[in-house]
């Protein structure tokens, strides 16, 4: 009997969150600068180490195409890492993204500069994050996403958490929900993409 009680409550929190979603994105549409963590976010946040002691890193091809899509719509794209390079240059370099901020130790001024730099304020700014570095960004930020397997702390205080996880689909996800907003993603879903697929 408890059991079944329970199965229907509905947690206000949850309610809450999914109420202040609805009114807060149908604004998704001003973005203009996509600011992506990379370890966790576009990796399942494994490392993995060559005999030389060379980290090697898993990225999604979805997740390329996503962000290929969102370039074209004339969104800016940008990695931001405490992480080394290496991997995450070539990857940004593979996709043609010029903004890739590697070595990062204070996040919170690299995307300062970063916007400044770039003329974009923080209302036309989203962030992809999933651990506790990437909580300090939520004031410079108009949307802070989660990915699902993100630490409890950043979901608890992002805009949205979205159903993937980091390294399988969480970015690809982020971008159709962009594309969206802007009217894009219908036609892309009928008609396909045609462009070399990364």
């Amino acid at each position: 009997m408890r059991d079944s009680l329970l199965s229907g409550f509905i947690n206000p929190f949850r309610w809450k969150r999914r109420v202040r979603w609805a009114i807060k994105s149908r604004s998704l549409f001003e973005i203009q600068l996509l600011v992506l963590d990379v370890d966790g976010v576009l990796t399942d946040g494994g490392l993995w180490f060559d005999a030389s002691g060379g980290i090697l890193k898993r990225f999604d091809v979805r997740d390329g195409l996503g962000l290929r899509l969102l370039q074209r719509e004339g969104i800016t794209i940008a990695f931001l890492s405490g992480g080394k390079g290496g991997a995450t240059e070539a990857r940004a370099k593979q996709l043609g993204i010029q903004h890739c901020l590697v070595g990062i130790k204070n996040k919170v001024m690299a995307i300062e500069t970063l916007q400044k730099d770039l003329n974009f304020s923080s209302a036309q700014t989203a962030f992809l994050g999933d651990d506790l570095n990437d909580l300090p960004l939520r004031s410079k930020v108009k949307f802070l996403f989660a990915t699902a397997d993100a630490c409890i702390a950043l979901s608890d205080q992002s805009d949205k958490i979205i159903h993937n996880s980091g390294g399988h689909g969480a970015v690809r996800e982020l971008a159709e929900l962009l594309l969206k907003s802007r009217g894009s993603w219908e036609k892309l879903r009928t008609e396909g993409w045609i462009d070399s697929n990364d």
